[in-house]
């Protein structure tokens, strides 16, 4: 290898080096950004499951206060029995 090879190798040695330290903090954000996407998209998931349970209990808390014949009429586990009409008023306003 002569001069003329050598200094082209450095060169281009040298012009791939810039290259990778240009590169490489965009490599790391793109890095990060999808790191935080996959922890967004589990922790709403987790959420969404958490809101389906939470549902899934009320209702069915809900379906043994409203059935049960064991416990005297007009009452539930929460107190006196209410009009449904006037819960749903009450939410509306």
């Amino acid at each position: 290898m002569d001069t003329t090879q050598m200094e082209a190798l450095i060169g281009m040695l040298f012009v791939l080096g810039l290259l990778a330290l240009m590169v490489l903090p965009a490599v790391v954000g793109i890095a990060r950004d999808r790191r935080t996407d996959r922890q967004l998209r589990q922790a709403e998931t987790d959420s969404a499951a958490a809101e389906r349970g939470t549902a899934g209990r009320a209702a069915a808390a809900w379906r043994r206060t409203a059935a049960g014949p064991s416990r005297p009429a007009g009452s539930t586990a929460h107190g006196p029995a209410r009009c449904a009409a006037t819960r749903h008023t009450a939410h509306a306003a």
